[in-house]
């Protein structure tokens, strides 16, 4: 099986893909039932920053936060949840990464240049790729629709960070003609390590990165089209200063083949099915930290087969998504440890003992115009879940007669009323969904978290996670500037988290003891947030934005990685040609800790961030240059979701320019 994946992540070294949605000839009278998609042109980036990474991008959304462990590869929090309890998509297929520390979130196999925009949807609304809690996250990737006449058109981005000495290049192409259309990208990142603010050195916290795609589209008829897609992506001396290792090497090659028809004067408009395949290869590496008393070897693999197959419908005042969506995954990873006298015989175990998982679900999105201002959302999901593992005898060591195969039924409800009248909107809903543990939750060997220091183990049995979700929005909009307020309330029964266990001694020798995955009677969560901008002048813009989230378990106690109250307010003014912006951002104290967690109290900090670009053309060509500071007083702290309170980044200068081909 690893032969193989190998040889399919080298065939596949050049390739990636890109969605292309379907369009009519261009003939003089297009036909008005026919749904006609145009090519995304949404852009990831930011005010601030125009280069910036995929985490960086989401950052700036006001529910997702991020679990850091170094400069690369952050753990999207979707309602300050771990990514156990959220969906991470690409173009709705299933990818699952193949490190038992969490090195490598889906965020990391994709590059800012080949998406074009990121769907979030929060809670049960999420559940259309499947069973969650807390919502979904689906990375989008360009899509350039077909034309009448060849056409050219692309983009090419370079820049430079000071703070860590990062080099960036990405470029971007896409052709695009009556039958086809074709595009492609191309992007590398290297860093080294980072300075604090206390101007020391961050060991470890260098990376390299590289990210290509590819994606090809034929129209077959006026009303049809088939698509190949496919990303490679490779990063390598990737360091992670929170954890005791490193990445020496981590390859994933994500491919699929859609057909796309279109239909007329008919209730359903398109019918869009997808085959996918992914592979993911995972080398941690100690090899670079001496400090380590034991060698270990930690590689890992995650292969996945699936099927999207979805129709749209429409009415005058109602419109439906029908989807069937279906995977087969296995995860493996290993552990090997070598003693330091080297004639004495090495230890192997499993930390993911060869698990299947097999998932099939019907998910269905609704949504009816009740009048001119009114508007029902609803749907649900019924999914089934089948894991086996192949050796589960490591899980029976501590849960004698654990099951080596397990089915649960995974059914997720929703619904939201919309009202829009006079610059006035106002929303209110509810949610009730169904997930299985995890595969470290279910079947986890020994999976040593340096944030609290013990060794996991997972449990195959546990009951499945059940949540109860209300949610409610408010906003004015006016205009120069709209104001909009939105809270959430998750109620999870049988909530999954690590306690220490009775029996047991830590393989780790960094290890403090052996925690067991089991479910707490029940945990709450609640998350607010408020966001505003408005129009002081026509080219003086303010924005802001204020979030707070609580979480409790049975007993009143907090749960981990909760976000303090937090804030971002910025500036922008535009002139001409000129840009500038100036931005603030930061926590309070982190008082709602949860010791027996591994978390501890974090100071407040405020972060002002400022940048500044001038547009002009080269021969026609639009070319955007920028200049901007990060951090700019150098200020020194760590957040309450940087692992083990390692320094965030100190003052870091960057530069970048864009040149649209």
């Amino acid at each position: 099986m690893r032969q193989l994946t190998l040889i399919l992540l080298l065939l596949g070294g050049f390739v990636q893909a890109q969605n292309t949605p379907i369009v009519r000839d261009s003939s003089d009278v297009l036909l008005d039932e026919v749904l006609v998609i145009a090519a995304k042109k949404t852009k990831i980036e930011t005010d601030m920053k125009m280069a910036v990474s995929v985490d960086e991008f989401l950052a700036s959304s006001d529910n997702i936060s991020f679990i850091k462990r170094g400069a690369y590869a952050w753990e999207p929090l979707l309602n300050n949840m771990s990514t156990e309890r959220s969906l991470v998509t690409i173009d709705g297929m299933h990818v699952f990464g193949a490190c038992t520390d969490k090195m490598d979130p889906v965020t990391s196999y994709v590059e800012s240049n080949n998406l074009s925009e990121i769907d979030i949807k929060s809670g049960q609304q999420g559940s259309l790729h499947g069973a969650t809690v807390a919502g979904s996250i689906d990375l989008k990737r360009k899509s350039t629709a077909f034309g009448t006449k060849n056409t050219w058109d692309g983009a090419y981005q370079a820049g430079y960070e000071f703070n860590n000495n990062q080099f960036f290049n990405l470029g971007n192409v896409s052709y695009s003609s009556e039958k086809l259309v074709a595009d492609g990208s191309i992007s590398f990142r290297k860093a080294k390590n980072y300075t604090d603010g206390n101007n020391d050195e961050v060991d470890h916290s260098q990376f390299t990165k590289f990210n290509t795609s590819l994606g090809l589209a034929y129209k077959t008829s006026d009303l049809s089209s088939v698509r190949v897609d496919a990303i490679f992506d490779r990063a390598n001396d990737v360091g992670y200063p929170a954890l005791p290792m490193d990445l020496s090497l981590s390859r994933a090659l994500i491919t699929s083949v859609a057909y796309k028809q279109f239909f007329e004067d008919k209730l359903i408009k398109v019918w869009d099915t997808k085959l996918y395949f992914n592979a993911i290869e995972h080398y941690m590496d100690d090899t670079t930290r001496p400090e380590n008393l034991v060698h270990m070897d930690m590689p890992g693999w995650s292969t996945t087969y699936g099927l999207v197959s979805k129709i749209n419908l429409n009415s005058e005042n109602y419109a439906s998504e029908i989807q069937l969506n279906a995977y087969d995954n296995l995860s493996i990873a290993e552990m090997r440890m070598y003693p330091q006298d080297y004639s004495e015989t090495t230890m192997f175990a499993y930390s993911w003992p060869w698990v299947t998982t097999r998932y099939a679900g019907l998910s269905m999105t609704n949504s009816w115009d009740i009048s001119a201002h009114s508007q029902l959302l609803f749907g649900g999901t019924l999914g089934v879940n089948y894991n086996y593992s192949k050796y589960v005898e490591f899980n029976r060591i501590f849960h004698p007669g654990a099951s080596q195969e397990k089915t649960r039924f995974l059914p997720n409800l929703y619904t939201t009323y919309q009202l829009n009248t006079g610059g006035f909107d106002f929303s209110a809903g509810g949610g009730y969904g169904h997930r299985a543990p995890s595969v470290s939750e279910g079947y986890g060997y020994y999976i040593y978290n340096s944030f609290d220091r013990y060794d996991y183990i997972g449990d195959p049995d546990l009951e499945n996670e059940v949540s109860y979700e209300a949610n409610a929005s408010a906003g004015f909009t006016h205009a120069k500037g709209n104001i909009q307020a939105k809270v959430n309330y998750f109620y999870i029964q049988n909530y999954i988290i690590g306690r220490i266990l009775s029996s047991g001694s830590p393989m780790n020798y960094q290890s403090v003891g052996v925690k067991g995955y089991t479910s707490l009677d029940h945990a709450t969560l609640f998350n607010f947030s408020v966001s505003a901008d408005y129009s002081i002048l026509q080219n003086l813009h303010w924005k802001g934005t204020l979030t707070y989230a609580r979480g409790l378990d049975e007993n009143k106690n907090n749960l981990p990685f909760i976000r303090p109250l937090s804030y971002q307010t910025s500036l922008h003014f535009s002139y001409q040609k000129f840009g500038i912006l100036t931005a603030l951002n930061g926590d309070l104290k982190q008082i709602d800790y949860s010791p027996e967690y591994g978390e501890d109290e974090t100071p407040s900090y405020t972060n002002w961030n400022v940048s500044a670009d001038y547009t002009f053309f080269i021969k026609n060509k639009k070319t955007v240059l920028q200049v901007g500071a990060e951090n700019v007083f150098n200020t020194y702290y760590s957040t309450y979701a940087d692992w083990g309170n390692i320094p965030r980044m100190g003052r870091n200068i960057f530069t970048s320019l864009k040149i649209n081909l």
